[in-house]
């Protein structure tokens, strides 16, 4: 398993910056935000995303997936054929696609499941012309596919050489999804996990609950780390691990934060692997 982090939240860090950092930090690389305004996004990735995985493989480090802008749900989009080309150029085997929503007081559930496996199925086209896997994300607060039994509504079926999940503990525990039972519906499909620490639902007022899922740095929360890693090292795992890097942190606190975070999750990687 590799450990590497989102590079989200370092939209201000060039690529060498980036090489620096986790090399700092003792990470194996980057899940690299292939976004608008940052180092490498939907316009240049022909030419910068070869340019910075050969910096970053220079250094000894990885890009071993790459996330798109968070509407890239549609195979035809505009964007999508140049950045699967340029991941093929590079060697980047891994693309996260964004999220689809689902409101069920609008949307009837099952149709939007169908919309979605169309989508998916021209993904796996585009992902078999160039040999990388297309990923999808379970993400919690009324998103198909948020948790590991939703996701499989929309995976079944295809190929997971080219379709694949990502897994999130943190979303699983917000809805209510035990880790190792999740993780054994999606275990042939399964291609990378994200990791945050969750803090679950907030108690609200008259005794309800309050819709709202929160994170906090690794260890604060109530995702069971010891059995998340050790139920991906059972079934020998070998993907990689983005951080999110996601906890709210003090103004000026929050490189301090992550590398408490990278250095929480690295020793219990490093004891079971």
């Amino acid at each position: 398993m590799k450990l590497v982090t989102f590079s989200k939240l370092y939209k201000e860090k060039g690529i060498d910056e980036l090489v620096a950092w986790a090399l700092e930090n003792k990470l194996d690389g980057y899940d690299l935000c292939v976004r608008e305004g940052f180092p490498v996004n939907p316009e240049n990735a022909e030419k910068a995303l070869p340019e910075a995985v050969a910096t970053m493989r220079a250094a000894g480090l990885e890009i071993p997936m790459v996330t798109g802008e968070g509407g890239l749900l549609e195979p035809d989009d505009p964007t999508a054929e140049p950045l699967v080309a340029a991941m093929a150029e590079a060697g980047v085997p891994r693309l996260k696609l964004g999220y689809f929503r689902f409101d069920p007081a609008e949307m009837d559930y099952w149709e939007e499941v169908g919309k979605a496996r169309a989508a998916l199925e021209g993904w796996q086209q585009l992902a078999a012309k160039y040999d990388v896997t297309i990923l999808y994300h379970t993400h919690s607060n009324r998103c198909l596919g948020l948790n590991c039994a939703s996701m499989m509504h929309l995976l079944q079926g295809f190929d997971p050489q080219y379709i694949g999940a990502y897994i999130d503990p943190g979303h699983m525990v917000i809805e209510g999804e035990e880790f190792a039972v999740g993780l054994a519906m999606v275990r042939e499909y399964l291609s990378a996990v994200a990791f945050k620490d969750a803090m679950n639902w907030r108690k609200g007022e008259n005794g309800h609950g309050m819709p709202e899922r929160y994170f906090g740095p690794a260890g604060s929360g109530v995702v069971n780390w010891t059995q998340v890693l050790s139920e991906l090292a059972r079934i020998g795992f070998d993907g990689p691990i983005s951080v999110h890097c996601e906890f709210k942190a003090a103004e000026g606190k929050f490189e301090e934060v992550a590398r408490q975070e990278y250095s929480f999750f690295r020793s219990r990687l490093d004891a079971v692997v």
